[in-house]
Order: structure tokens, then C-alpha cells, then sequence
């Protein structure tokens, strides 16, 4: 009997382990977001390579990107024109939220492209 409490309590403590998150604005909270001079082709590309391009490029549009191609500033400018991706990624009501089934961008990355937006979305 002891030894299976043994393995019992072993395993509750070994899945809670398996169970841990860790979330950057979190652990770090009084980290600065710097919003001056952002640029499409390193800020907000390195954001959409990390958050949206595994289901919205060009090979995957079709089958799970919802035929949404946002790779090239070219492909992201259609979206942006019509509004659909900033409504998608804030989380807006009317549109669908971005990313798919997850939350919304960090913070620091919605200023990021919040700035970006309000500079005219340039092709920096």
C-alpha cells in the first residue's frame, strides 16, 4: 500500500510539472515597449513570421489559412485595406479573432503594430 501512494504521489507531481506556463509579460512585467520607428520589414515581419505565417502563407492559405495569404507586405496590405486585419487581431466584434482558438497578441506586439498603423502601415 505504501509503495503505490508512492507512485501515486509521484505521478500528481510529475503532471504538474508538465502543466507549467510561463507567459513573458508575467514573469517580466516592467519590461519596456518600445513603439518609436517600427518597420514592416523587421518588426512587424518578425511578428507575423512568429504569430500568423504558420497558417497564413502562401503553401497553407488555402487548406488552413482560410485562403488568407498575409506573407509579403503586398499579400498584408489587401487585409489591411479592408480592415480585416487589424479588426481580427484586437479581437474586434464582427470579426473573426486572431490567432484561431488562442488570445490575443501580447501587448507589446499590438503596440507595436498599433503604431505601425497609425504611421499609415509603411513598406519600411
Amino acid at each position: 500500500m505504501p509503495r503505490l501512494f508512492l507512485i501515486f504521489a509521484l505521478v500528481v507531481l510529475v503532471s504538474f510539472q508538465a502543466c507549467y506556463y510561463d507567459n513573458e509579460e508575467e514573469l517580466y512585467p516592467n519590461i519596456t515597449c518600445n513603439t518609436d520607428n517600427i518597420k514592416y520589414s523587421s518588426d512587424i515581419n518578425a511578428i507575423l513570421t512568429a504569430r500568423c505565417l504558420s497558417c497564413h502563407n502562401a503553401a497553407s492559405a488555402s487548406s488552413i489559412g482560410a485562403g488568407i495569404n498575409l506573407e509579403g507586405y503586398n499579400n498584408l496590405k489587401v487585409w489591411i485595406d479592408n480592415n480585416r486585419f487589424m479588426g481580427a487581431i484586437r479581437h474586434s466584434a464582427g470579426f473573426s479573432p486572431m490567432p484561431k482558438g488562442g488570445s490575443k497578441l501580447p501587448d507589446c506586439e499590438l503596440k507595436k503594430i498599433e503604431s505601425w498603423a497609425n504611421a499609415g502601415f509603411p513598406n519600411n
